[in-house]
């Protein structure tokens, strides 16, 4: 892979709007598939903003009516906004694509951006980004005076946690000691080269996803750098570790593409 170059688009009073971000990354998509431009990650603070995957469902999206950006990533909806990196690493990658390979290293950068900052994190089978684990099921404290054994989120495929009071919300998971994501997570690869990407949960105010089903994931929650340690941590703490991180674990990946089975003729 060629050396990744870092662009610091806008934080705090700078923040990027999210179409300009958006068009930016159109920007530089194109001219890292014309090879002008070597591989380059968009760092920046996003304002308020709500934006849904492809896969979202429209019972997942605010029930207020809150204005909703559909955008062309995998994934479903999300919440962006003061106090959260956002990074868009726009990378040509070798074919055939492997985009899950693709998502699992920028996890890893995650995971060790965290892991640097004393918050261990970890994966969760069949769920995107990066996750603060909760405890045991049996350990946790029970939910509106019911036991565990009763908590409707566990046998009702609908449930809405928005429409059951605070102690559901996925803002109030840490306090559940329920599995939390601490990084979302969505990408696209279009013409081999990637657009989107990760934001990571620094200092935002997580009661900003309790107006959404966060990644349509009703039974675990939302959490952030601060929240886990107790302790005000900033971005500009942040985006220096997370540069090197990206870089170590982008430039020194191997690239080859997946060996693909050819099945024998019958």
């Amino acid at each position: 892979m060629s050396e990744l170059r870092f662009v610091r688009m806008g934080f705090g009073e700078d923040r990027v709007d999210y179409q300009v971000a958006w068009d930016e990354q159109r920007r530089v998509h194109a001219a890292r598939f014309a090879d002008e431009i070597p591989d380059t990650c968009l760092l920046l603070e996003h304002p308020p903003v709500y934006t849904a995957g492809r896969r979202t469902a429209p019972e997942e999206r605010p029930l207020d009516g809150t204005p909703v950006i559909d955008v062309d990533r995998g994934g479903k909806i999300t919440w962006h906004g003061p106090g959260q990196l956002v990074g868009y690493p726009i990378q040509k990658l070798p074919r055939p694509v492997d985009v899950v390979a693709h998502l699992r290293r920028l996890e890893e950068a995650m995971i060790r951006v965290c892991a640097e900052f004393g918050v261990k994190t970890s994966r969760v089978e069949g769920r995107a980004g990066v996750w603060v684990l909760g405890d045991p099921v049996e350990d946790r404290p029970s939910l509106g005076g019911l036991t565990l054994d009763f908590d409707p989120r566990t046998t009702d495929p609908e449930f809405d946690p928005r429409l059951n009071g605070p102690e559901y919300a996925p803002s109030n998971a840490g306090q559940r000691r329920e599995d939390r994501k601490i990084c979302a997570m969505g990408v696209r690869v279009a013409k081999g080269v990637t657009m989107h990407g990760f934001a990571l949960n620094v200092n935002p105010d997580v009661s900003s996803f309790d107006k959404i089903i966060p990644c349509g994931i009703r039974d675990a929650g939302v959490t952030s750098l601060s929240y886990e340690l107790g302790r005000e941590v900033t971005i500009e703490e942040v985006l220096p570790v997370a540069e090197r991180h990206l870089k170590d674990v982008l430039e020194n990946a191997d690239l080859k593409p997946r060996a693909i089975e050819k099945q024998p003729a019958a």
